[in-house]
């Protein structure tokens, strides 16, 4: 299984990024997803989440409403729109696949993970 995200970058407080993580390998329609971020010196922190039909999501409070996160099964494609950015929100930002049934927000609970896209936020 091998999930790849893109999509970072640079962006003044205030702007927008789409973040996107493909995935191969595995059964990506009958996995929940979540997008989790890591800025310097911090734990891994959970961002939002998406069940496998797309019928359930949840967001982190300081994220939610700013946030969007949604999936293309047809593509094997997650996403995360993200909004109204802010210096807080600079980190690198990381998709995970969870086997399991419901949706969950610890790390330990996801068994596939990429390798990151950088966020940058600036002031």
């Amino acid at each position: 299984v091998l999930l790849v995200e893109s999509g970072g970058g640079l962006v003044q407080a205030g702007g927008s990024l789409r973040l996107t993580c493909v995935a191969s390998g595995g059964m990506f329609s009958q996995w929940n997803m979540g997008w989790f971020r890591q800025a310097p010196g911090q734990e891994q922190e959970f961002v939002s989440a998406i069940d496998w039909s797309s019928s359930s999501t949840y967001y982190a409070e300081s994220v939610r409403g700013r946030f969007t996160i949604s999936r293309d099964n047809a593509k094997n494609h997650v996403y995360l729109q993200l909004d109204s950015l802010k210096p807080e929100d600079t980190a690198v930002y990381y998709c995970g696949a969870d086997r399991a049934e419901g949706l969950r927000v610890g790390v330990r609970y996801y068994d596939y993970w990429g390798q990151g896209t950088q966020v940058t936020v600036s002031s």
